[in-house]
């Protein structure tokens, strides 16, 4: 993502990534390497509105990737929302979601797809002994710097973000280049909240209570979620506003 400002030491010494396309392909080879079940796939998402066209991704979808070059206006309201909200400290078995600080530069796509996987019912369909089921044991039981230090130090985890980045239709930029698209993740927990997961704000966000029944691309889950996004956006766009999203359910065939 566009990243906040650092000192030109701590920049230097900052671990980073070669970001990852945006592509349903790339990102479901690479959730596959990592341990989830082949059964589920990501597809793109071609309208919010539209019957006809939501009508191609297969259902129920558990999570949805929001993919968006960071604005003026997102960067606004992140930091007022931000400003009232404390850092997040929670770990252990009881949360309700598993929350990654990202700390690794041009890996908000990976910590994206982790949020995605790591949380909801999509968790139960990782393979156990897999590089994914062993990240979620040892992350749970770790306050969020400590979550942030495993990632940073999981060696499965940036091997298999490296060979998924050279993966895309397009040239992959250097990991020193500063990409600006930033990936935000919707899930739907257990308790039918649904939360919004970015590894680059305080923590976890809980945007509302969903139907029971509803998963993450039904009208209620749209509203809180990605529409709500794209409101603000819309207020204060000047010209078209680019987004994608990605939503994960069942592969097909």
């Amino acid at each position: 993502m566009a990243e906040q400002p650092d000192s030109t030491e701590n920049e230097s010494k900052r671990i980073r990534f070669v970001p990852l396309e945006n592509n349903p392909d790339v990102m479901s080879s690479l959730v596959h390497k990592l341990g989830l079940s082949s059964d589920l796939s990501w597809h793109d998402v071609y309208s919010l509105d539209d019957p006809s066209l939501l009508a191609f991704v297969p259902r129920p979808a558990h999570a949805l990737l929001l993919v968006f070059p960071v604005s003026k206006a997102y960067d606004t309201a992140r930091t007022e929302e931000d400003n009232n909200l404390p850092d997040y400290t929670g770990s252990g078995l009881d949360e309700e979601v598993l929350w990654f600080k990202q700390t690794i530069g041009n890996a908000c796509g990976l910590v994206g797809l982790l949020h995605a996987v790591c949380n909801g019912m999509t968790r139960d369909l990782i393979a156990p002994s897999t590089p994914l089921s062993h990240l979620i044991t040892e992350a749970i039981p770790l306050s969020p710097p400590g979550r942030a230090k495993l990632l940073e130090t999981y060696p499965e985890l940036a091997s298999a973000h490296a060979s998924a980045a050279a993966e895309g239709s397009t040239e992959a930029p250097s990991a020193d280049e500063h990409v600006d698209l930033h990936f935000v993740a919707f899930v739907k927990s257990a308790e039918n909240n649904l939360w919004e997961l970015d590894g680059s704000r305080k923590g976890p966000l809980n945007r509302g209570k969903l139907p029971e029944g509803e998963d993450v691309l039904g009208e209620r889950a749209l509203e809180l979620g990605p529409k709500r996004f794209l409101k603000r956006e819309e207020g204060t766009a000047v010209g078209e506003i680019r987004f994608s999203i990605l939503a994960l359910g069942p592969s097909f065939g």
